[in-house]
C-alpha cells in the first residue's frame, strides 16, 4: 500500500490531445481532473481540510509522455497549521517531462499560520526539448487576524535538470524576525520559465523588467535574470492579489499557447 499522502500521475498523448491516463492518491491528498478549454490536461490537487498539520507529508510524482501539455494547480491556497510538537509539514513534488512537452506548475499560494514549520521540495527532470513553467509563492499568513510572518520556519527548494545536467537550484529559508525582514510586503513569489517553447515569453518578461523602473515605495517590486535555457523572476508585494495580477500578465503568452488561463477563475 502506498504511504499516506502519496499520489502518482501520468499524462500521455491520446487522440490528438494530452490526457490523464493514470492517477492515484491516498488521503489526505486528493486529485481532480477538470475539463478545461484548449489542448492541455489539467490536474488539481487538494488536501482534506485544505491544509497540512505538523508531521503530515504530501508526495506527488508526475510524468508526461512526448508532445504533451499539462497544468498542475491547486483547489485553493495550502494552509500550514501550527506545529504543536515541532514537527514539520512537508510537500514534495517530483516531475519528469518528456520530449517536446510543456508542464506548467501554477498552484495557489502557501499560507503558513503562526508557529508553523513547513518544508517544500520540488525536482523537475526535463528532456532536452521539454519546457517548464514553475510558480512558487507564499503569503504572510492570517495577517488580517493579527498573524503576520509568524511561522517558525519555512524552507523551500527547487531543482531543475535538463537531460543529466542540473541547470537550476533555488533554496529559500524563512526564519527569525520575519516581520522586520519582510517590511510592508505580505506576499513573496518566484517564477521560472525554461525551454525552447517558452523562448518568446522569456524574452518578453526580461525586456519588461529591464525597461520598467520601479517607483519609490511601490506596492510590487520584482527582479529577473537569465538562467540556462530560460529565466527566473522574484517578486514581493503588499498582497497576494498584486502577485496574482503580475503573474497573469507575465504568463499571458503561455495562456495563449495552451488556450486557457491557469488563474482565470481565481482573480
Amino acid at each position: 500500500m502506498p504511504a499516506a499522502g502519496y499520489g502518482t500521475v501520468q499524462f500521455d498523448r491520446v487522440g490528438g490531445r494530452t490526457a490523464l491516463v493514470r492517477g492515484r492518491a491516498t488521503s489526505p491528498l486528493r486529485l481532480f481532473c477538470p475539463q478545461r478549454n484548449g489542448q492541455s490536461a489539467w490536474l488539481v490537487s487538494s488536501t482534506l481540510g485544505g491544509g497540512l498539520l505538523g508531521g503530515e507529508a504530501i508526495h506527488l510524482d508526475v510524468s508526461t509522455g512526448e508532445d504533451c501539455s499539462a497544468v498542475l494547480g491547486t483547489q485553493a491556497s495550502t494552509k500550514i497549521h501550527c506545529s504543536l510538537e515541532r514537527q514539520s509539514a512537508r510537500q514534495h513534488l517530483q516531475a519528469r517531462v518528456g520530449a517536446d512537452s510543456l508542464l506548467i506548475v501554477a498552484p495557489d499560494p502557501v499560507a503558513c499560520f503562526a508557529d508553523a514549520i513547513y518544508e517544500q521540495r520540488q525536482r523537475f527532470d526535463l528532456s532536452p526539448s521539454a519546457s517548464l513553467v514553475v510558480v512558487d509563492w507564499i503569503t504572510s499568513g492570517r495577517w488580517a487576524c493579527g498573524e503576520r510572518w509568524a511561522m517558525t520556519s519555512c524552507r523551500l527548494r527547487t531543482d531543475i535538470f535538463v537531460g543529466q545536467r542540473q541547470v537550476f537550484r533555488d533554496a529559500i529559508r524563512l526564519e527569525g524576525d520575519l516581520p522586520a525582514r519582510m517590511g510592508r510586503f505580505n506576499c513573496w513569489g518566484s517564477l521560472v520559465l525554461i525551454g525552447q517553447r517558452l523562448a518568446s515569453a522569456v524574452d518578453g518578461i526580461l525586456e519588461r523588467v529591464a525597461h520598467e523602473p520601479l517607483p519609490v515605495n511601490a506596492d510590487v517590486i520584482y527582479s529577473a535574470g537569465p538562467i540556462p535555457g530560460g529565466m527566473m523572476l522574484r517578486i514581493a508585494a503588499i498582497s497576494s492579489e498584486h502577485v496574482l495580477h503580475f503573474f497573469r500578465e507575465c504568463l499571458m503568452p503561455v495562456a495563449r499557447m495552451i488556450g486557457d488561463d491557469p488563474w482565470s477563475r481565481k482573480g
